[in-house]
């Protein structure tokens, strides 16, 4: 796995642990920016929704537009990842917690 490929599926990893930690499951691309790039991922906002959209292909999330803005939302499969009750391709799997 190249170093890009591995940086895409820990972006990955964030969006849903951010998610997951959500009452309603659901944020903006623009809160996602903020979350990635405090944990060092800065990346333009079109990175950020292709990893977006990779995330709904993989039935993690839900994309949809709300005029400017792209709002995912946690759907099963990305919650059971989080939750490492499954695993998802192309995502970092959750570290273990001591």
């Amino acid at each position: 796995m190249s170093i890009d490929d591995r940086v895409a599926a820990d972006a990955r990893l964030m969006i849903l642990r951010w998610l997951a930690n959500q009452v309603d499951g659901r944020a903006s691309d623009v809160v996602l920016a903020r979350v990635i790039d405090a944990y060092g991922v800065r990346r333009s906002r079109d990175w950020l929704r292709t990893q977006m959209r990779a995330l709904a292909e993989l039935e993690a999330v839900k994309v949809e537009m709300v005029d400017t803005v792209m709002i995912a939302t946690l759907r099963k499969a990305g919650r059971d990842h989080v939750e490492r009750r499954g695993v998802i391709e192309g995502v970092s799997r959750p570290a273990d917690e001591d």
